[in-house]
């Protein structure tokens, strides 16, 4: 799991740390959870940037948040 991700869970009261957290749920799946909130946030960026002069500074825009939080 990202690390970014995983401080992020844990601000917010989910355990990462074991094979299960107190929802229920394993780490992959809180790791598919964020990556799903990480592309609509993408999705969300593509569909109505405001760089339209510059749409090389959108796509490094969106990069830069897949990198930081893992997505591929």
């Amino acid at each position: 799991m990202n690390e970014r991700i995983k401080e992020l869970a844990e601000q917010a009261g989910i355990s990462v740390r074991g094979h299960y957290d107190e929802t229920g749920s394993t780490p992959m799946e809180l790791q598919k959870f964020a990556e799903l909130i990480v592309r609509e946030c993408v999705t969300r960026l593509e569909q109505h940037h405001p760089f339209t002069k510059d749409p090389e500074a959108y796509l490094y825009a969106i990069s830069l948040i897949e990198e930081h939080f893992g997505v591929e």
